[in-house]
């Protein structure tokens, strides 16, 4: 009776071997609107960790002066690690799950009971001990310990149910001092190459500048250095950090950071604030795309103004961008945020986008990382960002949702472009990673609006630094089975820990009013990708031929080779002349827990006996509806106006140089520099 087509309904879910054992689908409406008639969904946690209480708030402050690189003399000292046999440990955690370990359940505020006091008992006002802390949001310290007066070794906490994947930090430190000069020794990083070594500093936080000043997170520290733990006779070696640093009160509570932090709780109060926005609230709209494996809400935007008919609704491309599938890189939370900012705001420019898109955004695809202070890792010890062909939909809910959502928005509209904004902690500026395109109808059309991104923020951005190169490692990754499914211009973008190398802002951090404004020419850079005028495409198509001559040039004579350029070498693969990017150190997936290959193992044993295909997502990626309806149409790009100079194939294009491109292809009501006035918080300029 269960197996009768009368009972088959949407309602009802069955499990991966389609078993007879339905359940009732968790019904959308009730739970996808925040409200503030209720307080937010506390964050679940591992039932294996413990929680302060306290409630942790950061101020968002721009710093009034640039925050210049940090510039090594060569004499910075390398301290000897001492560690606990010749030191004091004054903050270690329990012990916490590890590679062998996997998750098994979760609740609000972590673990049951009273909370232990980890910390030392200070022996009285003169104890100068620094009393550390980080059980609380994205918090990330395993170990302090004491070696001098005003020196001390801290451990990071490897990803949660790893052993790996220590990167990120951000503690909390109490009862300073103000004119004494602390040393602080992270013991065990793991990345061999760190902006570190090229100038980048920590980030400080003083609660009291913050109470009486309005200041936040600065970039602080001297004597910084990114050195080999040559102390450990481990295969896979450690890495130190050692920096100096006088805080500027006495007994001030202070934090430390990678990045600047951005939470769950950040993500919710800010879409809580949208939900109760009369105005906003009409043309965003907030789904709950699914629950993660600890049950914290995974957030589903969907952003467009209201169609006047449906067949102009059935018009509109769509775009997907999401953030934060790597929990330690909260730089993606930033540049959504600023893309958010904007696209929801009254500017013209964000009115005309809301008119001719539909906006898919998943502002936090990983939230249960980034709730525990993982680096790169979900509580399914996994890096996300290289399932996106699971068929494990209970073990990667994020992500299975995720691609089916983008498999049925592909059947009913084609989707112009794809972005998923991470952290990069090995190189600097803002770039993407893109998927060289193998249609000579489209040749070289996957690199134009990286190209006009530069041109857009030329202080911020590197083209150069843009790779398109599939890798076999990253087949997994979004950016690769999007472009597999059809999407043409589908992009990871890095934003950098550090700061700039090129323009005005070179020698400089990147604040979070840096990245925001990234988030403002992503928005930009759409409007000039499909300007119904194409001479501003035409032109980088020209650009980028050029580029792409000099390159083959370039190659063709490392090889002691001859090549006639001035015919026909289009067909030359890009691939072939074009480097590996240089990504994560994590690049290679590590493949199923135990636990997790036995269940995928069960899964397409029983698929293949119903002669079903073991993995959909793996044996066809892409749509036929929608490959035949990227192949029978144009792209739907275009670009124009007039170019700041004409195409000289004997001269490299000036790519740091932003063109003067009017703005006159809209009317003069959507687009315009007047139109900016509107939407002051950016403090961006347009093009002249």
């Amino acid at each position: 009776m269960l197996s009768s087509p009368r009972l088959r309904s949407r309602q009802l879910l069955y499990d991966e071997l389609d078993e007879v054992n339905p359940r009732l689908r968790e019904p959308r409406e009730l739970f996808s609107i925040l409200s503030t008639k209720r307080p937010l969904q506390a964050p679940r946690w591992p039932t294996e960790c413990e929680v302060i209480k306290e409630n942790i708030h950061h101020i968002e402050w721009a710093p009034p002066q640039p925050e210049y690189l940090y510039q090594p003399t060569g004499n910075e000292k390398v301290p000897e690690i001492v560690g606990e046999e010749k030191g004091t440990v004054v903050y270690q955690l329990d012990s916490v799950p590890t590679e062998g370990s996997y998750f098994t359940s979760s609740r609000v505020g972590g673990k049951r009971g009273i909370i232990k006091q980890l910390a030392v008992t200070l022996q009285g006002p003169e104890d100068n001990t620094l009393l550390f802390e980080s059980r609380f949001e994205s918090g990330n310290l395993q170990k302090a310990v004491r070696v001098d007066t005003y020196e001390y070794e801290l451990t990071l906490r490897t990803d949660l149910y790893t052993n790996k994947h220590t990167q990120w930090f951000y503690f909390r430190v109490q009862n300073t001092r103000k004119d004494a000069t602390y040393r602080f020794t992270i013991v065990n990083l793991l990345k061999p190459k760190s902006l570190y070594t090229v100038g980048m500093k920590p980030l400080l936080y003083s609660q009291f500048d913050a109470n009486t000043r309005n200041i936040g997170w600065r970039r602080e520290g001297n004597e910084i250095k990114y050195y080999k733990n040559n102390t450990d006779d481990r295969q896979q070696p450690f890495y130190c950090l050692t920096w100096t640093i006088q805080f500027p009160y006495d007994q001030d509570t202070c934090f430390f950071a990678h990045f600047y932090p951005y939470t769950y709780t950040d993500l919710q109060c800010y879409l809580l604030s949208v939900a109760n926005n009369p105005i906003q609230s009409q043309f965003c709209k907030l789904r709950t795309l699914c629950r993660s494996l600890a049950g914290n809400t995974v957030y589903l935007l969907t952003i467009t103004n209201p169609s006047q008919t449906p067949q102009e609704a059935a018009a509109k491309k769509a775009v997907v961008l999401s953030a934060r599938v790597h929990p330690g890189e909260s730089n993606g939370s930033w540049v959504m945020k600023g893309f958010l900012d904007f696209i929801l705001s009254n500017s013209p420019d964000a009115q005309l986008l809301r008119d001719i898109f539909v906006f898919k955004v998943l502002p936090m695809l990983n939230p249960d990382g980034v709730i525990v202070g993982n680096y790169r890792c979900s509580l399914a010890g996994r890096d996300l960002n290289r399932h996106y062909k699971t068929i494990l939909k209970e073990s990667f809910p994020c992500i299975w949702y995720t691609r089916n959502m983008i498999k049925r928005l592909l059947e009913e509209r084609e989707v112009l472009l794809y972005c998923d904004f991470h952290g990069h902690s090995r190189k600097n500026n803002i770039f993407l990673y893109g998927c060289n395109n193998n249609n000579h109808k489209y040749w070289l059309h996957e690199r134009v609006f990286p190209l006009m991104l530069s041109k857009n923020a030329p202080d911020k951005f590197s083209f150069h630094s843009c790779n398109f190169k599939v890798q076999k490692c990253k087949e997994g990754t979004g950016r690769v089975v999007m472009w597999r499914m059809g999407i043409l211009n589908s992009y990871t973008m890095e934003s950098t820990f550090g700061g700039s190398t090129v323009g005005s802002k070179k020698g400089t951090h990147f604040t979070i009013e840096d990245l925001k404004s990234l988030g403002y020419h992503v928005c930009d850079t759409l409007l000039d990708l499909c300007d119904p005028d194409q001479t501003k495409f035409t032109q980088c198509l020209a650009e980028l031929k050029e580029l792409l001559r000099q390159k083959i040039h370039k190659k063709f004579n490392e090889l002691g080779r001859d090549k006639d350029l001035e015919g026909s070498w289009s067909d030359i693969s890009l691939s072939d002349i074009e480097s590996s990017t240089s990504g994560s150190d994590s690049s290679l997936s590590d493949g199923l827990p135990v636990h997790l290959a036995n269940i995928a193992d069960e899964i397409n044993f029983n698929r293949r006996d119903k002669d079903t295909p073991l993995d959909p997502s793996m044996t066809t990626l892409i749509l036929p509806k929608n490959k035949e309806k990227m192949q029978n149409k144009k792209p739907g790009f275009t670009v124009s106006c007039s170019p700041k100079r004409t195409i000289n194939c004997s001269q490299e294009p000036a790519l740091g140089v932003k063109p003067n491109w009017p703005r006159s292809r809209y009317p003069a009501t959507k687009r315009g520099c007047v139109a900016m006035a509107a939407y002051p918080s950016l403090h961006i300029h347009t093009y002249p």
